[in-house]
């Protein structure tokens, strides 16, 4: 599986509209989770945040917190952020706008946020156009380190790697809490979590 733990400039200045990081002014970095709420995987990040005095950032699914609004409440409650993963994680490459747009609203009825951030980074710039238009305030959040716990190809320590070797001040990190990543987030999150807490980084919440 291809694919860059760490998002080139190129890329950035190509999508300048979406939010790849955060000012670098700070010693806060952002840890974000995708996918869920996940019975198993959220609490413990959950947990895990709340362990190390930590806040982050959830890009939900729809259909997932109609199956968990338990687990959705906690975050909430928590105090960590919310953002909309769209309804179905679906691909804006190969969605067509209105088809798109729908999931995203439908999303929207149960995740009251102007975060987004569209499922594997794909959405075409008039999806970009349409949404920024159909949602007040609405911030396309992206990455600028990918842990890489979505890839079965590697273990919890690469995905470790993936992350301490390349933070830095104002980065927006992707973790996911799913049943795909589950083995290699359990064993990297409190490990990055802990990489956090040495260097005196700050997490916050987007």
């Amino acid at each position: 599986m291809f694919y860059l733990t760490k998002t080139p400039g190129i890329i950035k200045a190509i999508y300048s509209s979406c939010i790849w990081d955060m000012p670098a002014s700070t010693n806060a970095v952002y840890l974000t989770f995708d996918d869920g709420p996940h019975p198993e995987a959220t609490p413990f990040v959950l947990d895990q945040l709340k362990k190390y005095g930590a806040k982050g950032t959830f890009f939900c699914i729809g259909k997932n917190v109609i199956a968990y609004p338990e687990i959705y409440q906690r975050i909430l409650e928590e105090g960590h952020s919310i953002g909309n993963h769209t309804h179905n994680h679906l691909n804006g490459w190969k969605t067509s706008t209105e088809k798109y747009m729908e999931n995203v609203m439908q999303a929207r009825e149960y995740i009251n946020s102007p975060l987004f951030r569209p499922p594997y980074g794909r959405i075409t710039p008039f999806q970009i156009r349409m949404l920024k238009r159909q949602i007040p305030g609405a911030k396309i959040i992206m990455w600028d380190l990918l842990s890489g716990d979505f890839d079965t190809d590697i273990n919890g320590e690469a995905c470790v790697q993936n992350v301490v070797f390349k933070l830095k001040p104002g980065a927006i990190v992707v973790f996911h809490d799913s049943t795909k990543a589950w083995e290699r987030l359990s064993y990297a999150l409190p490990r990055v979590l802990e990489f956090c807490k040495k260097q005196h980084f700050e997490l916050r919440a987007l």
